[in-house]
């Protein structure tokens, strides 16, 4: 599949890591939700906190795991 965004660097060994910031796009398939889902979600102010980056939402990926677990209403057990 082709690279939607001709801005973005190749993926080279250092940069091979995930960025800490996340998309849109990225959180709603991580979730497994559409993305109007999440911008719904932010009108509301009840998904995953979002930062405006100039223009852009982005998502920190660590406040989108911990909004996820606090979602979880008991405790699974293993």
């Amino acid at each position: 599949m082709p690279n939607p965004s001709p801005r973005r660097a190749p993926a080279t060994a250092a940069s091979a890591q995930p960025s800490p910031l996340a998309t849109p796009a990225e959180v709603a398939a991580h979730l497994g939700v559409p993305v109007k889902t999440l911008y719904q979600w932010k009108y509301r102010g009840t998904g995953p906190n979002v930062h405006k980056v100039g223009r852009h939402l982005r998502y920190r990926w660590q406040e989108v795991d911990a909004w996820l677990d606090s979602q979880t209403p008991y405790d699974l057990i293993a």
